[in-house]
């Protein structure tokens, strides 16, 4: 799909306020309501915009433990991963696992309740997770940066 300087408007319109409605989303970019809702149907059909979601205050819902945990796996054929991939995909409690290129396989972003909760995460769920050799983490101290989506010239 090429995008022009329009849908390019509206991506980055909803990126910032996603409950826009169309009508309002429309008149910042200059069409009338039809045409744009047609654009944002077409641009969800392609999967460009993928979903809509509402982004929450971790500790105010009884998260405010954030950890980076890396994870080194004993093998990275094509099987082992999806598995490992499978693995965490079940855990709640890890919000991204991304599979990384050099030293480390994933790095995975954990929420936690405490620590206590975080350690008994690591230790039934992660270490011990077949194909695992090692998991090194890093507990988040602040913040300064959260920003969704991606940037959009």
């Amino acid at each position: 799909m090429t995008l022009d300087r329009i849908d390019r408007q509206i991506l980055a319109l909803l990126q910032e306020d996603g409950r826009m409605t169309n009508v309002d989303l429309a008149e910042r970019v200059g069409l009338t309501a039809p045409p744009c809702l047609r654009r944002v149907r077409a641009l969800e059909q392609a999967g460009v915009i993928r979903g809509y979601h509402a982004e929450c205050d971790p500790s105010q819902l009884g998260f405010p433990i954030t950890v980076f945990a890396m994870v080194s796996l004993r093998s990275q054929a094509e099987q082992d991963l999806a598995a490992f991939e499978n693995h965490v995909a079940a855990i709640p409690e890890v919000r991204e696992c991304h599979m990384l290129n050099g030293e480390i396989d994933f790095i995975l972003k954990i929420v936690a309740a405490d620590l206590e909760s975080f350690q008994r995460i690591l230790t039934t769920k992660l270490t011990s997770a077949p194909n695992v050799a090692s998991v090194k983490s890093s507990l988040t101290i602040r913040s300064s940066k959260s920003q969704v989506g991606v940037p959009i010239a």
